[in-house]
């Protein structure tokens, strides 16, 4: 007796006869091949104020959080007493997130103000 032949496998992605697969995505212009200077000029000054934002926002992040440690350590030197551990956990657990939101929409305004700033120079030129 011959084996019977085994099926083909097929991967189904999609009910068939549907509407065809999505095409891939394509920007409606082609970023130009070449930069010229003034344009090069241009994204330099984009990417370094990008940078200058997140390295600000990184740091402010660092420097606000990262001495909260430092702070309960040396709290009970104060005299104020020994810092209980709820305390701590509320601060980094909870406190900690409005700081967080608050930097983070500091730092968007900032890249859209940069963008915005930047298609200004691009269209302007």
């Amino acid at each position: 007796m011959a084996a019977e032949p085994v099926p083909r496998r097929e991967v189904v992605t999609r009910r068939p006869g549907s509407t065809p697969a999505p095409t891939a995505y394509r920007p409606a212009t082609e970023p130009p091949r070449e930069l010229t200077p003034a344009a090069h000029a241009h994204v330099r000054r984009l990417i370094r104020r990008q940078l200058r934002a997140g390295l600000a926002t990184g740091g402010a992040l660092a420097l606000l959080v990262g001495t909260l440690p430092l702070l309960f350590r040396h709290l009970p030197a104060t005299g104020l007493g020994p810092v209980p551990a709820a305390v701590v956990w509320v601060v980094l657990g909870v406190a900690v997130y409005p700081l967080l939101l608050l930097l983070a929409g500091r730092y968007v305004r900032r890249a859209e103000r940069n963008e915005r700033d930047y298609t200004r120079a691009v269209e302007g030129a």
